[in-house]
């Protein structure tokens, strides 16, 4: 009498038994490579009921760039992500105060105003650039030229006004003053300077 079955040491028993164990094994890779490459979430609309998580000024009703940042496993000032902004100076204090804590950012977004009809307004003898609170107007702070603390303002003052085309971002910073600034190159002094004029 033969034995049979799948305890039974056969060829075909141990091949069951590896592929169990490499689909097992390539499952459990998969789900792991899922974890670690998962994509950024995508930049929501901000409305009137959102309020800057520095200034609480509600955004749309402000002048300037604002600004989305996603944080893995947090919630920004007790709500769900995104963390919002009424300016981008703002977003980077707030996301350089969160990653001191050890959060971890998943998504940085900025108003592309290469990517949007802007204007460029007086008020009061300050001069202004129009806000542009819709998904499709963000894009991310790590793809963008920065105009830095130029003669235009947002609703927090001198800021960090984004250009998905640097050639965009010159032509601003060459009739407004200012300066131009990567990602990578935007410090904390940076911001502190902003913070202060």
């Amino acid at each position: 009498m033969t034995a049979s079955g799948p305890h039974s040491g056969s060829e075909t028993g141990r091949l069951t038994r590896r592929r169990l164990l490499a689909a097992i094994g390539i499952g459990a890779l998969t789900s792991v490579a899922g974890c670690l490459s998962s994509e950024a979430p995508d930049p929501v609309t901000l409305g009137t009921d959102d309020a800057c998580d520095v200034c609480g000024m509600v955004i749309p009703q402000h002048p300037g760039p604002s600004a989305e940042v996603f944080y893995q496993d947090e919630k920004p000032s007790n709500h769900d992500n995104p963390a919002r902004f009424d300016s981008t100076w703002e977003a980077f204090q707030y996301d350089f105060e969160r990653r001191d804590r050890g959060w971890t950012r998943t998504a940085f977004y900025v108003t592309d105003y290469s990517s949007v009809d802007y204007d460029i307004f007086t008020d009061a003898g300050t001069t202004f650039i129009s806000t542009h609170p819709a998904a499709e107007a963000f894009t991310p702070a790590s793809e963008v030229t920065f105009v830095v603390g130029s003669a235009v303002e947002g609703a927090m003052g001198r800021d960090l006004i984004a250009f998905s085309e640097n050639e965009d971002a010159t032509a601003l910073a060459d009739e407004y003053g200012g300066s131009t600034a990567q990602f990578d190159d935007v410090s904390r002094s940076t911001i502190a300077e902003l913070a202060q004029s």
